[in-house]
């Protein structure tokens, strides 16, 4: 699961790149906002070509005009998965839809706020679109211009519907941090997670409970594993079986800008109720809590490793501690908890999988006319010749679906827990424009080893033992005792 010490812009790409490739604080595999990774100084926004790949410290961010949004109009047109087939009136249908609303919201809408005829002329649209968006941004005040000019681009990239789809416009680096291995924040996660909840609301399920405590306020407080937050400010975070998106947002809020928050507990374990004040503060997280990595001995000589998300170097850290357990017994069997991993780097995915198999394609990479390019394996990783088992649960998103979905089709071992998130949809590009914004898509769409979609399904586990907020509060795991039993072991 990802932090809730800074929020991000929207978590369902690949966080990690997208915040690297933008140099606006980079996050840890834990979320943790780090001074030591503020970006360099940039240069100024236009001395770079328009939707060209990130390279050298990210630029500095400039207004958004409607020159920009015809850039990214284009390069959507050029290097989306479906660019060269889409129709462009959803590219500008869902681009004056989200200048509307955002006019409608402010209680600025204008009668001249009508969308053109669109005939499907890529040009010809483009260009009466612009002329009328140029005229109400015009007429809008002055202040409200950038937050309409963002509203439509977001609409534009929404209206791909695709969960690897994404546009940032940084404001700047945050104000740096007191030192390398700070955090900010509440000081814990939830399930489900932040990033489930922003990309894929339709995906959460109540209640939503604390997942970790990584130290700061919440452990102050004395958070434990699985109390239910019932309300935030009052308001709570699931409705009829929704998710309140607002309220949830209340609980990550951007450094170093966030404000109070009161939550309403119950814990499971006792049946207490009671309410707590947070404020968000500079914290250290306690030992382990920002680590991707994290291995044990059970029983029966079986290596438990969880792995908090594919970031770089993790599957040979996780090989590492595969080997370091093995050298205090004979490892008979491998766990890998991927519970609320938000996913990251492909390589890391190939590399992992290289432990268990050399040979067969994990996945394919398909172009929008049905070509497509098989995924191996990294051989080069010398195999364990172990029996294998995948705790998940729908907080495993993007690169964890597709390690999941290759687990089991491949069949490497059994998948146990609940169904992924099914945010798979394939690998994002970035693509700078002129005002220094970063927009990010896929070139090419993901098919699983069978050649099925996971993308908006994910992988359906081979034994359904969801962990619930009152197995966390009573330290109880289910998933992971059957996990065992699988592989040959006794029962913890």
């Amino acid at each position: 699961m990802r932090s809730i010490f800074a929020k991000p812009g929207n978590p369902g790409t690949s966080l990690r790149t997208l915040s690297a490739l933008i140099g606006v604080t980079a996050l840890t595999a834990a979320g943790v906002v780090s001074s030591a990774q503020a970006a360099p100084t940039a240069p100024a926004a236009d001395s770079r070509p328009a939707c060209a790949p990130p390279s050298g410290p990210p630029p500095q961010t400039t207004p958004t005009t409607v020159d920009v949004m015809g850039e990214a109009y284009r390069c959507i047109l050029t290097n989306y998965y479906s660019g060269s087939v889409l129709d462009d009136r959803t590219l500008l249908t869902g681009a004056f839809a989200g200048l509307t609303r955002e006019l409608e919201r402010r209680g600025t809408d204008m009668s001249r706020a009508t969308l053109p005829a669109l005939s499907g002329n890529r040009d010809a649209d483009w260009a009466a679109f612009a002329r009328l968006v140029k005229q109400i941004l015009d007429a809008a005040p002055a202040g409200a211009r950038q937050a309409l000019a963002e509203a439509t681009v977001n609409g534009m990239v929404a209206a791909l519907d695709d969960n690897h789809a994404h546009w940032e416009h940084p404001d700047g680096p945050p104000p740096p941090m007191p030192g390398p291995g700070y955090s900010y924040g509440l000081g814990f996660q939830t399930n489900p997670s932040v990033p489930l909840i922003d990309t894929a609301a339709a995906e959460a399920l109540g209640p939503l409970a604390v997942a970790s405590v990584q130290g700061g306020p919440a452990a102050a407080a004395g958070l434990r594993l699985g109390d239910v937050i019932e309300a935030v400010d009052g308001a709570p975070p699931f409705i009829d079986g929704a998710v309140s998106v607002p309220a949830v947002d209340l609980l990550h809020g951007d450094y170093p800008a966030a404000q109070p928050v009161t939550l309403t507990l119950r814990r499971p374990s006792t049946g207490r109720v009671w309410t707590v004040s947070l404020t968000p503060e500079v914290f250290k997280p306690v030992p382990g809590a920002d680590s991707p990595v994290a291995a044990r001995l059970l029983p029966d000589g079986m290596a438990y490793v969880s792995i908090a998300g594919f970031v770089p170097g993790v599957a040979d850290q996780a090989l590492a501690a595969i080997r370091a357990l093995g050298g205090q017994t004979r490892v008979r069997g491998v766990v890998l908890d991927l519970r609320g991993n938000g996913g990251g780097a492909p390589a890391e995915v190939a590399r992992l999988l290289g432990a268990f198999e050399h040979v067969r394609p994990y996945a394919f990479d398909c172009d929008v006319s049905g070509s497509c390019v098989p995924l191996l394996p990294d051989a080069t990783v010398p195999l364990l010749r172990l029996p294998e088992a995948v705790l998940t649960d729908r907080n495993c998103a993007s690169a964890c679906d597709a390690f999941t979905a290759a687990v089991k089709d491949l069949g490497l071992g059994a998948v146990i827990g609940t169904r992924t998130s099914g945010m798979v949809a394939g690998a994002a590009g970035g693509y700078v424009l002129g005002d220094g914004s970063l927009l990010m898509m896929p070139a090419k769409h993901q098919l699983a080893a069978r050649h099925e979609t996971i993308n908006g399904i994910g992988v359906a586990p081979d034994y359904f033992i969801p962990l619930t907020a009152a197995d966390l509060s009573a330290g109880r795991d289910p998933a992971l005792d059957k996990a065992v039993e699988v592989l040959g072991g006794r029962r913890r």
